[in-house]
């Protein structure tokens, strides 16, 4: 594997929701341009640590968080760190596709209009290209105007990404997106991400292990709040170097 350049440097990072510690001295590197699966039970620490990363955990009320992480150099923990921008540059995605109950083209446009921009001009260049980036401007070009709520759930997946693109993300968090998808719409948002990797460092909570071994360059197992282990996706789940790895990998648990 090309060695890429580390974007996002975690740290003994600790979180508690109140009493309870969720994440035990969490450190690992994502890195440019790469797509990083998290893997593990339910209630591993995946999740939490992905809305960690672009500081989602604190709207949950009673979260403390210690430990460091950081972006581009950056510490996002750090006082001067501005949330509003931090979620600009590190998008996310849920599991199930959530549209806004309004349009097409305004649920793209959603995040350039709490920044600020009017230029009608320039919010139609950016629908087209964002829409087009995601494989669904020939789908939906003749009807921007309508709902969002009217498209299949892997059509409502790609507008919500494209959402996130609009806005010039440079990291997209994806939790579980395809859990939700019939097999064929969650194959193509696979082969979407693969496509977007070039311009995007991603990072992707996910159940399956066979999306886990198809899509991630880096794979990051989790249990109980602890990162077990943390490789290139192909040793990972060739050659684990731990027994709970290579049990969860095949079935044992989870």
């Amino acid at each position: 594997m090309v060695k890429s350049e580390i974007l996002i440097s975690v740290r003994d990072l600790n979180l508690y929701y109140g009493k309870k510690r969720s994440l035990k001295s969490i450190s690992l590197d994502f890195y440019e341009n790469e797509i990083t699966a998290l893997i593990g039970p339910s209630g591993s620490g995946k999740s939490t640590l992905l809305r960690s990363i672009n500081r989602m955990n604190d709207l949950v009320a009673n979260v403390t968080i210690t430990g460091s992480i950081f972006y581009d150099g950056k510490d996002i923990y750090g006082p001067k760190m501005d949330t509003v921008e931090l979620r600009k540059e590190i998008g996310m995605v849920f599991q199930q596709p959530n549209p806004f109950p309004f349009s097409i083209y305004e649920n793209v446009v959603y995040g350039l209009r709490l920044k600020g921009v009017r230029d009608k001009q320039l919010l139609n260049e950016l629908v087209e290209k964002s829409l087009k980036d995601v494989a669904v401007w020939d789908d939906v070009k003749d009807k921007l105007h309508d709902s969002a709520l009217g498209l299949s759930g892997g059509q409502q997946q790609r507008v919500c990404i494209a959402r996130v693109l609009a806005i010039g993300s440079e990291v997209i968090l994806l939790d579980e997106p395809t859990s939700a998808l019939d097999p064929i719409s969650a194959g193509q948002i696979e082969k979407l991400l693969l496509e977007l990797k070039d311009r995007y460092t991603m990072v992707i909570v996910t159940h399956n292990m066979q999306q886990a071994s198809r899509i991630s360059d880096r794979t990051a197992f989790f249990l109980e709040g602890e990162l077990i282990e943390y490789n290139t996706t192909k040793e990972i789940f060739i050659a684990p170097n731990k027994k709970e790895t290579e049990d969860y990998i095949a079935g044992k648990f989870g």
